[in-house]
């Protein structure tokens, strides 16, 4: 049986966009970007501040658009930057919207130097009913490893 795969992410900066992208390139699949109805600001110092105040508020911002028929899909790539050591408020926002229970998470992280911080248990937390494989984090957009580097990820937990 073939398994359908989505690759859901959210990308501030573009580097979590790119490693969507090559993730995609690997497995196929869905691409989605999720987007919050209000985009962040532009300015790196004041989505830093919004960003700290949402998380430390639980906030959880409504989102642009939604995916059609979860359901279908065996296996979800969650992408999100590290902010403030938690995924980015609209990931919390996808993760909380969908009963992913039964699902294959399959989270990989971009950070600019706090690594996957607590990633995992947020995903953990909002998804307790899904199995939740082992990450991909890279710094920044990966510079020039991060093809390779994926590639070893996606054949170690079994997706390739």
């Amino acid at each position: 049986m073939v398994k359908q795969i989505l690759i859901a992410y959210f990308t501030w900066s573009g580097n979590t966009r790119k490693i969507a992208n090559l993730i995609h390139g690997e497995v196929g699949g869905t691409i989605f970007e999720i987007q919050p109805e209000v985009p962040y600001h532009s300015s790196y110092n004041a989505v830093v501040e919004q960003a700290r105040k949402e998380i430390q508020r639980g906030y959880k911002p409504a989102l642009k658009s939604k995916i059609d028929h979860i359901e279908s899909y065996d296996i979800i790539f969650i992408g999100s930057p590290n902010w403030w050591n938690m995924i980015a408020p609209p990931v919390a926002t996808f993760l909380s919207e969908y009963d992913l229970s039964g699902k294959i998470i399959v989270p990989f992280c971009t950070h600019g130097g706090g690594g996957k911080g607590r990633m995992i248990s947020d995903i953990v937390k909002l998804c307790p009913k899904s199995t939740i494989l082992e990450e991909f984090v890279v710094y920044g957009s990966g510079a020039g490893d991060a093809q390779a580097k994926l590639s070893a990820w996606l054949r170690k937990i079994g997706i390739i």
